[in-house]
């Protein structure tokens, strides 16, 4: 399975990084590409609610996933499993206090694959999908850590 661990140590106490990570339709103000959600069926971000989302991979500008949020521990974990034509992800971020900061890690998994995908995900993850990841962990880090109204 591929798969990948991103951190983060925001400059912010958990319950204000809580606010951006725990809210799936905040997500697109801390992506490097366009992402769109919606949801549908459900309370938005409560456990077992689907939504469908729209955003960049490579070779799709307009990349569709479905999926349902698996677990929502407010100010600790937030999980999302989602799957489109080519296989099955999921998505965890888990939040822990550092002091006055906090460290986010974020870990993707490619759950199962089929197809194409199978092959091509071992091999473009590593070169594109990571570096985009990290860039978007950058970017929630700047929203967090940015003076609030």
């Amino acid at each position: 399975m591929t798969s990948g661990v991103f951190d983060v140590t925001i400059d912010a106490p958990v319950d204000r990084v809580w606010r951006w990570v725990g809210d799936l339709g905040k997500h697109a103000e801390w992506s490097p590409k366009t992402y769109t959600v919606e949801w549908i069926q459900g309370e938005p971000n409560a456990v077992g609610s689907r939504y469908r989302s729209v955003g960049w991979v490579p070779g799709d500008k307009a990349h569709v996933n479905e999926g349902e949020v698996v677990e929502n521990h407010p100010q600790e974990r937030f999980a999302l499993r989602s799957r489109d034509k080519d296989g099955t992800y999921d998505n965890v971020f888990t939040l822990e206090p550092q002091g006055q900061a906090t460290r986010v890690s974020f870990r993707l998994d490619f759950v199962s694959m089929k197809g194409m995908a199978r092959l091509a995900v071992p091999m473009l993850f590593p070169l594109i999908g990571k570096k985009d990841i990290r860039t978007r962990m950058g970017l929630l880090k700047s929203k967090v850590e940015a003076p609030q109204p």
